[in-house]
């Protein structure tokens, strides 16, 4: 047995809904397997086969979906932000060595212009008229010679990402046919997925929370999985409406903003058939995750995933009453410990170091940077463990509690402050509605710590009343001593919260 993207699809009922959009009739299973090999016989014609890098340039919904998923069945697929300008392109583009790119039928922007720096073959994906989601007709624009038509197998890449590179230069994550085999089964088993099953994406597609845990799980499971143009709070309830999910996943400032406008949405929030309520990709706020229980009354399964996990390490029990607000849960797929910093060996249950993973789901190590690999695994009992760079301990009943990236930690004058720990303070403010702690530096004292905040709507606050409040209930050091009131907190391409750099952002430095 085969465990890739193309396993994933099988024995599936033919009829039954795969692929749903806006406005749009349900792709089936059927179509879904059909549209698999036109797309194969179009890429061997094109010269585009196993093994050769596909860039992927679509807006976010269902045919950004199915090309993801119809593509990785025979080449390697390279998902990529549309915002980005030429420059950004021409960089990931030379980075990943693409061979081709897949674009929009009429699309003439500054990805095409990159993509024709680098020759590279470009693929017109249309259309037309038709209505059903994920249906489409690629398009070759030229042929780049002779392509190994073999279909990929376990060890073939599937999938390749960049890190975010917010401190250093991106890294490339290629992600293993298995890989994503692996985490979407993992994550399904967690979720308990099955073919009833439907999920409203509203993650960005060129990231790996939106093509594993949305996509490619509720695929695995032979469930459906409908997806918007992106998130967008004030068309979220009215999709909720016309999706009728059974779940949801998304991260932290998602759901605090569609927080803010429940109130106004009760009457379809007490028709949606929501059978739990996911979060991942960044910590959820204890208040937060709390909040979403009652407006939903489901369950709120706070997930960890990485890109080089192919997304999910720990996930909180789906049983009732099994969640702890503040942990992302236990071990749910791979082997989770905690290791010392710098030492490559694994510590006892209770201590607090950096968590480290081994598992099918995880990366076999970055491409072309054996520097980042040696920095990264290490092996240890017997095993190969990645090294994740976040700070946690496991508690008396393994669930695991992150304190912070380790990067991130705030060094004081050599006291460490866990941003998470007072972003949770903040957050049982009654006026904040999101909180985000990072270190300001300091001459004296290396960093010190600041955090910006957004009022809750129709709040008034004060930076002393802040403090004050946080005063009241952390150690003197941990207090934020620089509070910026904000309208809106900077985000990354994904929706996350960004610590490295914030004080930068916000145009602390100069002040500093």
């Amino acid at each position: 047995m085969t465990h890739t993207i193309s396993a994933l699809l099988q024995g599936h009922n033919a009829d039954a809904p795969a692929l749903g959009a806006p406005n749009r009739t349900w792709l089936n299973y059927s179509g879904l397997r059909s549209l698999s090999s036109q797309v194969r016989s179009t890429l061997h014609a094109a010269g585009i086969g196993r093994g050769d890098r596909v860039a992927i340039v679509l807006p976010n919904g269902a045919d950004m979906a199915a090309a993801f998923v119809t593509i990785a069945q025979t080449a390697t697929t390279a998902p990529l932000n549309a915002a980005y300008r030429q420059e950004e392109f021409e960089f990931y583009l030379e980075d990943l060595k693409a061979r081709a790119i897949v674009i929009g039928s009429d699309y003439d922007g500054p990805a095409l212009a990159a993509a024709n720096k680098f020759d590279l073959a470009v693929l017109r994906l249309a259309t037309g008229d038709v209505t059903t989601a994920g249906t489409f007709t690629l398009m070759p624009e030229g042929t780049t010679g002779s392509a190994d038509t073999t279909a990929p197998g376990d060890d073939d890449v599937a999938l390749i990402l960049h890190t975010s590179g917010t401190t250093a230069r991106p890294k490339i994550v290629p992600l293993l046919q298995s890989n994503i085999y692996a985490s979407a089964k993992n994550i399904g088993r967690s979720l308990e997925l099955t073919s009833e099953d439907r999920c409203m994406n509203v993650m960005p597609l060129f990231h790996i929370h939106g093509l594993v845990a949305a996509v490619s799980a509720s695929l695995a499971a032979g469930g459906s999985i409908w997806c918007t143009p992106g998130f967008n709070a004030l068309q979220f309830f009215a999709q909720l409406t016309e999706c009728d999910p059974t779940w949801y996943t998304a991260v932290p400032t998602m759901h605090q903003a569609i927080l803010s406008r429940a109130g106004r949405n009760a009457d379809i929030i007490g028709r949606a058939r929501l059978r739990f309520v996911r979060s991942s990709s960044a910590s959820l706020p204890p208040p937060v995750m709390i909040e979403l229980e009652g407006t939903f009354g489901a369950p709120v399964i706070e997930s960890y995933g990485m890109t080089e996990a192919a997304h999910q390490m720990c996930s909180n029990p789906l049983g009732q009453d099994a969640q702890k607000p503040g942990s992302v849960g236990v071990a749910a797929g791979p082997e989770v410990h905690i290791a010392h910093e710098t030492e490559n060996r694994l510590f006892v249950d209770g201590e607090t170091g950096e968590v480290v993973i081994s598992g099918t789901n995880v990366t076999p190590g970055y491409d072309r940077n054996p520097e980042a690999n040696a920095k990264s695994f290490f092996e240890a009992k017997g095993r190969r463990w990645f090294r994740t760079g976040d700070q946690g301990a496991f508690d008396s009943d393994r669930y695991l509690r992150l304190t912070g990236r380790l990067k991130e930690i705030i060094n004081r004058g050599g006291e460490k402050v866990s941003p998470l720990e007072v972003d949770a303070v903040l957050l049982d403010h009654g006026g904040i509605a999101q909180a985000v702690t990072f270190g300001l530096p300091h001459p004296k004292l290396g960093e010190e710590v600041a955090a910006a905040v957004v009022p809750v709507e129709g709040a008034t606050l004060e930076e002393r009343d802040v403090r004050d409040f946080a005063a009241e209930r952390l150690a003197d050091f941990k207090v934020p001593r620089r509070v910026v009131i904000v309208d809106e907190l900077p985000k990354g391409n994904t929706g996350k919260l960004q610590r490295i750099g914030m004080a930068e952002k916000l145009g602390l430095t100069e002040s500093a």
